[in-house]
């Protein structure tokens, strides 16, 4: 390794270790972090891409479901017509559903699930029918100590691989027919920021459009230098401005990736840009396309052929997301299905002993900073009531009513927060909401905490790590959202649904402690 590697990668490992640090770290006395304004242009072009995109790990999930339940129809269907009814269907039946699951692991083992090959599977024959074949002679062997001749005749057997092979031919014909449609019209696509202009902007650009496979829609660039050193149109693409205004344009755009585009030389610069940018929920990477130092095959990631260096990757993606929705309609109803006498109770304690609505509700920030409304029992005398949150409430507050106290202490106040999981503005684990103006000693939480905004990576939840570790009622000092901001930050680095299940299962126990609930 000559001099210039070395120092490249002593930058790369110095980089690694101060971007741990920003991960870790999360709080602060100060933040440099507020959200500009953005100019009119950047916000003409970011409402061209406000439609929310499907991501294409999602499509291919479902197509890999949908390839198995067809095959599995095929077998049972031909099981189902062509087997006297003297023979045993369940046993047959489980062994179709397991050659068929069997299908869909050597297809993917043969990367059949890859986007080039969904794209030109006329190319990849060999691939696709090599798979469904191998898959049918390790079933058939595995069944010889078992006369398969009791499971399946001969004739079955070859009428269901032709079946078989000619449906996935069909399918994957009439699928790149709709993945090709799906990119042209921006449905199946990764969109992305390009941070930083100039040359290696230009060779970055060029490098994805080679590549004729490349599922990223570059959205535009940001970079605070003056058009000198980073013109106003890069490749055919225009600068929207700079890096402060990127964090709002990232705000309306549903943006899935960040490509930061400097040398990794550029050491003190790159950590500037990701002090502003990790707190958005998106991926984060830097082009290692123009650096002449070369690491292990594994130490990249690719954007097409593009290789990227992983710096930050978005939190609960994906299936991931998908896991955690379900996880949190199914525990919602059954606490709702535990809870509802509760609620009844509470509801009619509101009305009958003060005017005024039964619920409060209140916006606070949620997912990206995005406000949400979020439902509450009403605790407060109507005409005292504070939407704001900016006065936060204390112990023996005479704005809180009789009931209202008990029902706060009690955490019974944010029952109807379940109602928000169900919409989908709030997840049943997760940071918790604040108010939009809530404040410690007049200072919102974001001039307190350095990185607060990061806790809005991921959707808020009910109830979270920091409450069930003792950190949740009234914030009177700037420890206390410090400390809330550095257990929400460690929750979402380290989330998993056993995690989400560990912190439900621990709520009721840890509310009995109701020392800073007011």
């Amino acid at each position: 390794m000559n001099t210039t590697e070395k120092s490249e990668q002593f930058n790369l490992d110095n980089l690694r270790k101060q971007v741990s640090e920003i991960r870790t770290r999360g709080v602060g006395e100060t933040s440099d972090h507020h959200p500009g304004g953005m100019n009119a242009y950047a916000r003409q072009i970011a409402e061209q891409f406000r439609e929310t995109n499907q991501s294409p790990s999602i499509i291919l999930g479902q197509y890999r479901l949908f390839e198995f339940l067809s095959l599995l129809t095929f077998g049972l269907a031909i099981l189902f017509f062509g087997t006297p009814d003297s023979h045993p269907f369940l046993s047959k039946a489980v062994v179709t559903a397991a050659l068929c699951g069997l299908a869909i692991v050597f297809l993917q083992i043969a990367d059949a699930y890859q986007i080039p090959v969904l794209r030109s599977p006329h190319h990849f024959l060999h691939r696709i029918l090599g798979a469904w074949a191998a898959a049918f002679a390790v079933m058939v062997t595995a069944l010889v100590p078992f006369d398969i001749s009791n499971i399946y005749s001969l004739p079955l057997l070859g009428l269901w691989l032709a079946a078989g092979a000619g449906f996935l031919l069909v399918a994957r014909l009439l699928f790149a027919y709709g993945i090709r449609n799906w990119a042209r019209n921006g449905v199946m696509e990764r969109r992305a920021v390009i941070v930083g202009g100039g040359e290696p902007a230009k060779e970055l650009i060029r490098a994805l459009e080679h590549h004729p496979d490349n599922d990223i829609r570059i959205c535009g660039i940001f970079d605070d230098r003056g058009e000198k050193r980073s013109p106003i149109m890069v490749a055919g693409y225009p600068k929207l401005g700079t890096v402060a205004e990127l964090v709002e344009f990232a705000r309306l755009v549903r943006i899935d990736m960040l490509i930061i585009a400097l040398p990794i030389s550029a050491e003190d610069r790159i950590l500037q840009l990701l002090k502003m940018l990790w707190v958005l929920p998106v991926d984060i990477r830097l082009a290692a396309h123009a650096n002449k130092l070369r690491f292990r095959p594994r130490a990249y990631s690719h954007v097409g052929a593009v290789p990227m260096l992983d710096i930050f990757n978005k939190p609960i993606r994906d299936w991931d997301g998908v896991a955690k929705r379900i996880f949190d309609i199914f525990f919602s109803l059954v606490a709702l299905a535990l809870v509802w006498p509760i609620m009844l109770g509470a509801a009619i304690a509101v009305k009958a002993t003060s005017k005024g609505p039964v619920f409060f509700m209140q916006k606070r920030h949620g997912f990206n900073n995005e406000i949400i409304n979020v439902f509450k029992f009403r605790s407060m005398y109507t005409h005292m009531n504070d939407p704001t949150a900016r006065n936060a409430v204390t112990k023996n507050d005479p704005r809180v009513t009789p009931v209202g106290r008990f029902i706060r202490k009690t955490s019974i106040d944010e029952l109807p927060q379940l109602f928000n999981v169900l919409l989908g503005s709030l997840s049943l684990v997760g940071p918790r909401p604040h108010a939009v103006l809530a404040a410690s000693h007049n200072r919102t939480y974001a001039d307190v905490v350095e990185g607060y905004f990061a806790r809005h990576r991921v959707k808020p939840g009910v109830t979270g790590w920091a409450q069930i570790n003792g950190w949740r009622g009234e914030i009177d000092s700037d420890d206390k959202i410090k400390f809330r901001t550095a257990y929400d930050l460690y929750y979402i680095e380290n989330w998993s649904l056993l995690f989400d299940l560990k912190i439900l299962f621990l709520t009721p126990f840890r509310l009995l402690n109701t020392e800073n609930a007011y």
